[in-house]
């Protein structure tokens, strides 16, 4: 299964963006999907998740209230939705189909491979 990610992009402090996530062999009404990042000379970590059902969400609290992750079952497309951006929140974002959707985003695992990302820069 692979995995398209886009939306990325250069934003000032306080901007948004809006990623995307697609895959042609992957249903999203019948995988938990994930958002993670990696920042230059960090490893990477899980930013969000969705369950299949579309009912359950978990955040990093790094991102909470500020990020909001959905859905659209009829496009098979992942979106996270991300406001007030820092440029803490730079990094490269990768979406994944992951095997639960945890509370702690530590213990989130992907189970798809690695799409080549797409690069969030929030810089003035």
């Amino acid at each position: 299964v692979q995995l398209v990610e886009s939306g990325g992009g250069l934003v000032p402090p306080g901007g948004s963006l809006r990623l995307s996530c697609t895959g042609s062999e992957l249903r999203t009404d019948l995988n938990n999907m994930g958002w993670f990042r990696q920042a230059p000379g960090k490893e990477r970590e899980g930013v969000s998740c969705i369950d299949w059902r579309g009912r359950s969400t978990s955040y990093a609290d790094s991102v909470k209230g500020r990020f909001t992750i959905s859905t659209d079952n009829s496009k098979n497309a992942l979106y996270l939705q991300m406001n007030s951006l820092k440029p803490g929140d730079t990094a490269m974002y990768y979406c994944a189909a992951v095997a639960e959707c945890p509370t702690d985003m530590a213990h989130m695992r992907a189970r798809t491979n690695w799409g080549q990302g797409t690069q969030v820069t929030v810089s003035s």
